[in-house]
């Protein structure tokens, strides 16, 4: 190689700028970001104590049952009142023997041998509780058959131990009612003696 060519070569490696420096670009601070607000989160409230559920009145366990309003002077007990009163308790007595089948059926139809002794307790104490239900809706049944035999008799609504009308709003409340307020207000405050 010529000394021209060598130098020619030096001098263009001279000229060559050295390789630029990369900028690095500073990085901006990030924008603050704004607090993301934190969502209301809706405190659990205790659970209220559930009220024990009132007795219901032949009224409320009678679909389309509708008060008896009696007119000024009606003579108490008479065809018409023995009609809505009829009404009532059959509505009532049909309702209960529903039950008794529906009960019948329910069990039939669980009746299982689980073989978890657990589970097998479970559904015994399940039946048992339907079981005494069912009695107690037996008893009330007949009840309800002697209310009607009265009814026929022409002695409905009339108070055993007194005498005195039991009252329509007491009646539609407890269709198989025999005693007066006062009556039955007397053998509660004895009964409350006794024990």
């Amino acid at each position: 190689m010529s000394a021209k060519k060598k130098t020619a070569k030096k001098k263009v490696a001279a000229k060559k700028k050295p390789a630029a420096k990369k900028k690095v670009e500073k990085k901006k601070p990030a924008a603050k970001k704004k607090p993301v607000a934190k969502k209301k989160v809706a405190k659990k409230k205790p659970a209220a104590k559930k009220k024990p559920a009132a007795r219901k009145s032949a009224a409320d366990e009678t679909a389309g049952f509708i008060p008896y309003t009696p007119e000024k002077g009606e003579e108490y007990m008479n065809e018409t009142q023995i009609e809505h009163f009829r009404e009532i308790l059959l509505a009532w007595k049909h309702e209960l023997m529903e039950e008794v089948d529906r009960t019948v059926h329910h069990m039939q139809d669980e009746a299982a041998n689980f073989p978890d002794p657990n589970d097998r307790a479970t559904q015994e104490s399940e039946f048992t509780m339907e079981l005494r239900t069912r009695d107690r809706e037996r008893k009330l049944i007949k009840k309800i058959d002697e209310s009607i035999d009265l009814l026929d008799a022409g002695d409905y609504g009339y108070c055993e131990q007194c005498g005195v009308e039991i009252g329509i709003k007491r009646l539609e409340a407890r269709p198989t009612a025999t005693l007066c307020i006062d009556c039955k207000s007397l053998d509660e405050i004895r009964e409350k003696q006794m024990l």
